[in-house]
């Protein structure tokens, strides 16, 4: 029976084909917090229901044992380059000091990582089960339909693809000396004792490691995390457009509307590939409802009080995406602050050693490794932040796109309001001073550019001195 809700929470494949509306997922983080684990952000986890009742003191201690410890590799690695790059500032070595400077920030930046979403995972975890048992993922019963879906394969693989891509990058500089075939450290700093010596070489190798597979770690997830909300934001988006578009023919379609109606109906909102109006949907593709199907068994009330209850449904998902837009923003706007200000000098350094350093092969490759990820970062940030800006006011123009004058007076008071409220557009700022979209990536890139400039110049100046 064509139901007035969603299908949300109850039997998700009532009347969609499956292929193109595959069931409702459980948990749409199952991978991002498996990757939680990994780099020790959640310092008090669920254990798993095969643990033992007896152990589960034990089992909170390790965890919070294990963060403990990612956060000190990465701040002790931190505080030693920081002493590295103490050292070379007499030396005047630009190309010294700008490597000791970027291994500084990055490590620096991997703890406050590290601390930052240890404090924040009691609010991320309930924000993700909100999310999971909230969401909508296909439209309200009509003619067309989408499926949610879509956005979370979307989201899944580009976890596992950025978080390979970081891994990669990082390991890579980690097992160089390996692929070299000598005896050196990975990483050039400072220590108190002979790291290459025969007893502690191997432990203080394994510990930068360790190190380098964290930054990958910890980079990835912050990246990863807010590109799969913002993704799954933006697909709800996609259902509730959708939906709105359906009104009317959710309401003819309770009301017993004939099969040869609804198909004209469904002609008219489904147009061809050369008449269909473009960007209706940011990630979602829509679909033609199997008009049999969804016909039978239905109930027939009013269509002005069908209609309505649909329209009560929409607002209340916009409700639910507002509010996730929200958290969304007061989880992200202190990282994102930092985060930008660690990409603009990391930028500026990469770059300034990419065109000022030495041209050994495997440096290069290294540094451009390093480069490429720092600016899709920065790319991936702007660009979801200005999707979502932009995708977060079109409630309207959805809304216009159904016969939605046949049922005026019964949602004349109610489409006011929710309209007045469709125009909120959802921001994601770095610590509300200014929105992370793609002026902010314009800029970021300007004052990068503007630090290497002046760093070109103290090099120029610097050879003029020793000649």
């Amino acid at each position: 029976m064509a139901s007035l809700q969603f299908h949300g929470n109850v039997n998700a494949d009532i009347r969609y084909d499956i292929s193109l509306d595959p069931a409702r997922e459980s948990n749409l983080f199952r991978l991002l917090m498996r990757q939680q684990l990994a780099i020790g952000t959640r310092p008090s986890p669920r254990l798993p229901k095969w643990w033992p009742k007896r152990l589960e003191m034990m089992g909170q201690v390790l965890a919070k044992a294990y963060c403990s410890m990612v956060i000190f590799t990465s701040l002790h690695l931190g505080v030693l380059f920081t002493k590295t790059t103490l050292d070379v500032l007499p030396t005047g070595e630009l190309q010294a000091i700008t490597d000791a400077l970027t291994m500084t920030i990055i490590y620096f930046f991997t703890g406050y990582g590290s601390i930052y979403w240890c404090l924040r995972s009691r609010r991320l975890l309930a924000y993700m089960d909100h999310m999971n048992r909230e969401y909508r993922h296909h439209s309200l019963a009509g003619v067309t339909f989408v499926s949610g879906h879509a956005a979370y394969r979307m989201s899944r693989n580009f976890t596992l693809a950025w978080m390979m891509s970081c891994l990669l990058g990082v390991i890579f500089w980690g097992v160089s000396p390996l692929m070299m075939g000598i005896r050196m450290l990975p990483l050039h700093c400072w220590y108190p004792f002979d790291a290459l010596g025969p007893v502690t070489y191997s432990a203080v190798y394994a510990t930068q490691l360790f190190g380098q597979i964290l930054v990958g770690m910890t980079f990835s997830f912050g990246g990863s995390l807010f590109v799969t909300l913002s993704l799954l934001l933006l697909g709800q988006f996609d259902v509730l457009y959708c939906s709105l578009k359906n009104l009317d023919a959710h309401s003819k379609l309770l009301a017993g509307e004939s099969i040869n109606g609804l198909s004209l109906l469904q002609e008219e909102l489904l147009l061809g590939d050369a008449t269909r109006e473009l960007n209706q949907y940011a990630l979602l593709q829509e679909h033609p409802t199997d008009l049999l199907r969804m016909s039978a068994g239905r109930k027939c009330p009013g269509q002005g009080n069908a209609f309505h209850n649909a329209l009560v449904e929409c607002v209340r998902l916009h409700r639910f995406i507002l509010h996730c837009a929200q958290e969304l923003e007061n989880l992200f706007s202190p990282y994102c602050l930092v985060k930008s200000l660690q990409i603009t000098i990391q930028l500026c350094l990469l770059v300034f050693v990419g065109v000022s350093g030495t041209r050994e092969v495997l440096r290069i490759v290294n540094q451009l490794q390093y480069l490429g990820l720092t600016i899709f970062e920065l790319l991936m940030f702007t660009y979801c932040g200005e999707l979502l800006s932009r995708h977060s006011i079109r409630s309207g123009d959805a809304f216009w796109r159904g016969a939605w004058w046949q049922h005026a007076p019964f949602i004349r008071q109610d489409i006011l309001i929710f309209l007045v409220n469709s125009r909120r557009a959802v921001h994601v700022t770095a610590g509300k001073f200014y929105v992370m979209d793609v002026n902010r990536l314009r800029s970021v890139i300007t004052q990068a550019f503007s630090f290497l400039t002046l760093l070109q110049k103290l090099a120029a100046k610097k050879t003029e001195s020793d000649l």
